[in-house]
């Protein structure tokens, strides 16, 4: 585990072209933690919370970064895109609520479950959006 005085960073590309590269950032931090010696259900939360918001930024935005800063209290994940941002955060807040385009359902993705799952498996969540603009995600994992 990670001393009291240590805070880990790391920085993500997210490629908005690629869906076979969705979900590597969230496959680094899930090796990462184990090293660090996190607990397996924060590794777990943590690794869900990345992989539906690279997927969203693959979707819906032609990919962002992600920004991860691992302290020994909590787990900070930062995804920010230059999107069309999100319309009705209520709305897509809700389960199975989903403006994924068909050609991206008959992929598999695209179900409305990542906002919802986001929230589901983090502490805190905060969606800071505005649109033809884009959308920042703050979401923190406590340890």
């Amino acid at each position: 585990m990670i001393s009291v005085d240590d805070t880990v960073k790391f920085h993500f590309d997210v490629d908005g072209e690629n869906f076979s590269s969705a979900g590597e950032a969230s496959i680094i931090m899930k090796k990462s933690l184990r090293q660090l010696g996190f607990p397996q259900n924060v590794i777990r939360r943590v690794t869900i919370a990345m992989y539906e918001g690279e997927i969203n930024m693959v979707i819906h935005a032609n990919g962002g970064q992600a920004d991860v800063e691992i302290s020994p209290d909590e787990i900070k994940i930062v995804l920010e895109d230059s999107g069309p941002g999100i319309a009705d955060v209520d709305l897509a807040m809700q389960e199975g609520y989903s403006t994924a385009k068909d050609n991206i359902r008959a992929l598999g993705f695209g179900a409305g479950m990542g906002l919802p799952n986001m929230k589901k498996y983090t502490d805190s969540m905060e969606i800071e959006t505005e649109i033809g603009v884009g959308t920042k995600i703050t979401m923190t994992v406590k340890t």
